[in-house]
């Protein structure tokens, strides 16, 4: 196995704009896993750093209208909804083209909350070690492109296009050999693989779409696995218990990989445990080996001590709020550090000041993100009641408002209810919306749900989301309470996206 690279101190990033509010605040965890160790392989070349914003539509007419066009052509296809729980189509396209997969390391991330975010981390660790990444997530908040990184940094406009160009005569031949063609998730799989084989890259940081064992992702043999917090999500597809949705989540976990697990519910925790047993993988757990050892609030984050599989790291800045960010942190740092083999092939910790380099750079767009002042507006794309309580504890945390509207736009497919009672001991009132896509509840229909639950005097539909932020915001203002007013855009990663354009955010 190769050493670590060097650090180079010269690289330190500026800090990123930091939020106004500050409480001091200290969060705990009880834990309830245990840890055995962990080990992998590294390769090395050179990365960039992480990108700090989603990408805006090409500027360039030509490629505005290429882009569109792919566009138009993958909306073609089933979407991310319809399933069909297998993973021989993407193994077919995978197959005639020559198993781009293969030719790289990868990381793989599964779980219920927090995998986007636990992504941006690993990679943002992983391309300060100089490795070259390529990070494949969903969905997308503004653009497409965003789902496939490069170097840190969303695919622009022209190779993206470029790559399903490049693809699309095997799509077709794969599409005339198949019962069903492949789905809109799968070929955007296909062309992340391929692209990170043509960069190429030196290890791929991999979030599935949904579950794990038949998810269009699994077709990789990823040296880490990760699994996120797992709760109730598409429970229509996964199962109706932490324990039952685990059993499909643990499809991603290999033949003597390491797998470094959050927290979990027990019975979610049982069924990953035993899946390890029977491929002979590694576990590392959060809660003893490594977690998080404390936190506290700071000027645009807050300020970590994290407990990994080589030691502990102290006075770690992550530029994002919430107890569940540290979490999400402390998981991927314990991924990063199974994948250069630390706690099993190499004793010694990472280096301390290139680890607080990449934490300080992370960025992570529509999570607990603010993008407007004077009242202050924050996005954030929780979507279902574990993401929403989330959510309601960070806001409450850091923010210290006097008055909180909130603007929920949710799709009809969630637990909107659970997501709704999640968010209503921090909103003093709501305005029910919904996005363009043609997945979202109808505003009268989730206005219903919502007045069960806040009562009618709290709740205002506005069914065109302009309207909805203009009202919310207007809400905010009442009263005389402008400099203590704000208003949380939530409910859905479309809403999210959506919302940030109307701000001017991209």
């Amino acid at each position: 196995m190769s050493d670590l690279p060097p650090h180079d101190s010269s690289a330190q990033p500026d800090p990123v704009d930091s939020f106004e509010e500050i409480i001091a605040a200290e969060t705990g965890r009880d834990p309830d896993l245990a840890v055995i160790e962990a080990g992998s392989r590294t390769l090395r070349t050179q990365g960039g750093p992480p990108g700090a914003d989603v990408p805006a539509r090409p500027a360039d007419p030509e490629a505005e209208k290429a882009l569109r066009e792919v566009e138009a052509e993958l909306a073609t296809r089933w979407g991310e909804t319809k399933l069909e729980p297998s993973v021989s189509r993407i193994a077919a396209l995978m197959d005639v083209l020559g198993e781009p997969q293969r030719s790289y390391p990868s990381i793989h991330i599964t779980g219920t909350n927090g995998k986007t975010s636990t992504a941006r981390m690993i990679e943002a660790l992983l391309g300060a070690f100089e490795l070259r990444t390529g990070r494949y997530t969903s969905p997308h908040v503004q653009s497409i492109t965003e789902r496939i990184s490069l170097d840190g940094a969303p695919m622009g406009a022209e190779r993206f296009v470029e790559t399903y160009r490049d693809i699309k005569p095997y799509i077709e031949m794969v599409d005339d050999r198949q019962e069903f063609r492949l789905s809109f998730f799968e070929v955007l799989t296909g062309m992340a693989y391929a692209a990170f084989a043509d960069a190429p890259v030196d290890v791929a940081v991999v979030e599935v779409g949904m579950g794990g064992s038949w998810d269009a992702t699994n077709v990789i043999d990823a040296d880490v696995a990760v699994v996120t917090p797992i709760d109730l999500d598409h429970t229509d597809r996964l199962g109706t218990t932490p324990g039952e949705i685990a059993g499909e989540k643990a499809g991603i976990v290999k033949q003597d990989a390491t797998v470094i697990l959050a927290q979990q519910p027990v019975d979610a925790a049982q069924v990953l445990l035993k899946k390890a047993v029977e491929v002979d993988a590694t576990v590392a757990r959060e809660g003893l080996e490594f977690g998080v050892v404390g936190r506290q609030v700071a000027v645009g984050g807050q300020l970590l001590t994290l407990r990994g599989l080589g030691g502990e790291y102290e006075e770690v800045f992550l530029p994002l709020h919430g107890a569940y960010q540290a979490h999400n942190a402390a998981v991927a740092l314990a991924a990063v550090e199974a994948f250069f083999g630390v706690g099993s092939q190499r004793p010694e910790p990472l280096d301390i000041d290139t680890v607080r380099k990449a934490f300080a750079s992370v960025a992570s767009p529509g999570r607990l993100e603010v993008v407007r002042r004077s009242p202050t507006v924050v996005l954030d794309a929780a979507h279902n009641p574990a993401g929403a309580r989330a959510t309601a504890d960070a806001v409450s945390e850091v923010f210290d408002f006097s008055r909180l509207i909130g603007v929920v736009g949710a799709s009809g497919d969630k637990n909107v209810r659970g997501l709704l009672e999640a968010f209503e001991p921090i909103f003093a009132e709501v305005v029910i919306t919904q996005n363009s896509s043609h997945r979202a509840m109808d505003a009268d229909e989730l206005a219903a749900i919502a007045v069960e639950v806040f009562g009618d005097e709290r709740v205002q539909v506005e069914p065109r989301l302009d309207d909805a932020l203009e009202a919310a915001i207007t809400l905010a203002e009442e009263e005389g309470e402008y400099a203590g007013g704000g208003v949380l855009v939530t409910g859905s990663v479309i809403t999210v996206g959506e919302a940030r354009l109307l701000l001017g955010r991209g």
